[in-house]
This record gives C-alpha cells, structure tokens and sequence, in this order.
C-alpha cells in the first residue's frame, strides 16, 4: 500500500485518540493551556530527530547555506512559521474550545470534515480535480455529521452552537494550512518544517496561555514548597490522569 496512504490513516488514528483524551482533560486544563503543553511536548520529541536532517539540508550550497540569505528563504521561513501557529496553536485552541461543549463522539465526527475541506480548497484553488467519486464522498460525509447533530437540531431548546462551531472552525484552519503547506513541503524537509511549526506554535502560545495562568496550574504545589506529595498539591492534569487511572481499577471485576 502508499506510504502516504498509510501515514494518512495512522493520522486519522492518533487525531481520534487526541480528541477523546482532550475530552478526559479539558475540564481541569484551559484550552490554550492544553494545546501548549500538547506541542511543547511534541516540540521536544521532534527536535532529536530534526536536528540531523536539518544539517544535511543546511550544508547544501545550492538551498540550504542560502535560505537565510536571501528575501525568498526568509520569507519561506516566515510563511512556514505563520502557518505552523495556524495548525498547531490556532486549530487545536479551538478544537479545545470545542470540546468544553461537545462531547468526543459528536467533535470527531464535525472534525472529520477536515480532509474533505482540504479537498474543496484545494479544488477551488485549482490544485485538485475533484472526480464523481470523490464528490460522492463528500456528501456522505457531510450527510452523517448533519445525521450526529440532528438530535440537537429537532430540539425544542437546542442552546447554543459555540462548541460545534469552534470544531468545524478548527477543521476550516486545519484545510486552509494544509493547502498553503503543501509547496513548503517539497521544497523542504519535512521534519525540520515540523519542527518549525511546532516551536513557532509554542511560543505564540506561551504568552497567550498566561491568562490561563498555566504556570502555577501546571507546576505542582510540592514543587515549590518542600513536603509530602498528595493528589491536592498535583496539576489539573495528573489529577484527572490519576481519577481515570482510580476508574479503570476499581470497574475491573475481580476473581
């Protein structure tokens, strides 16, 4: 089978996982907060493996040693960097958001739409062809998320649409990022653009999360003060981590 095809569908995988353990943890973790930790994380398991293909790539005379050089590779240094505070901080912020008020189910079933907008902004920009097939998808797809959110539409007081609306958003981001990435992506590596994206998203959110005050929910209370450790003095995060592990334990039967 493709390799791509395959890494697509591993995608698809990991962002379903993502969802439903953002749902665990987005009520003790703001969303800005959550999606900065998220790719700090991803940050620094990315580095290691950047960081060689990234100097192979520089100690090419004719694109590496010039990119710096030159208005054309700054300003692709630049794009590559607006675009990764797009996908990684903007798009997840959202979808964040999203899930404070939607539960996983119906959040990933919104944000399967991701791909088929791709397609569709692809389409209109004159990058993709879109076939009979590929358009019949396309309806199915968009007939089952209206089919997950009929329930809410036959309501009498359905309330407010903020959070299923902040997840097609994110998924709008998602398309639109892809569809400009996709030239960066042949022209440079792909690890080191990761790489890239992903720091550029980390700090842009860093300052941004402070209003979440993430330093004081996510350092524990005992590391600042000597003394024993207690769940009370553990972040949002590894309390909710340790109420599901306690869940999974005690709805085990015994024999």
């Amino acid at each position: 089978m493709n390799r791509a095809l395959l890494a697509a569908a591993a995608t698809g995988v990991q962002v379903g996982a993502a969802i439903v353990a953002s749902r665990f943890v987005v009520s003790e973790v703001p969303p800005l907060t959550l999606a900065l930790l998220r790719y700090a994380i991803g940050f620094l398991c990315l580095a290691p493996f950047a960081w060689p293909v990234l100097k192979l790539f520089w100690a090419s005379p004719s694109v590496g040693r010039s990119l710096l050089a030159t208005f054309s590779g700054v300003k692709d240094l630049a794009v590559m960097a607006a675009l990764g505070i797009g996908q990684f901080a903007v798009l997840i912020a959202l979808l964040n958001f999203g899930l404070q008020h939607v539960g996983a189910g119906r959040a990933a079933l919104i944000f399967s739409l991701f791909p088929l907008l791709t397609l569709l902004l692809s389409a209109a920009l004159g990058r993709e062809r879109i076939t009979p097939a590929l358009a019949t998808g396309v309806l199915l797809s968009i007939a089952g998320v209206a089919l997950s959110l009929t329930p809410k539409l036959g309501a009498a007081h359905p309330g407010h649409w903020w959070g299923e609306l902040a997840v097609l958003a994110s998924a709008g981001v998602g398309a639109l990022c892809s569809v400009l990435y996709r030239p960066y992506l042949r022209r440079y590596p792909t690890l080191p653009v990761s790489a890239l994206a992903m720091g550029a998203s980390v700090l842009f959110l860093a300052p941004m999360a402070l209003v979440e005050d993430w330093p004081a929910r996510e350092w524990p209370r005992s590391a600042r003060r000597p003394g024993p450790w207690s769940p009370s003095s553990a972040s949002p995060a590894a309390r909710a981590t340790l109420r599901g592990c306690m869940r999974s334990s005690t709805s085990r039967p015994h024999g």
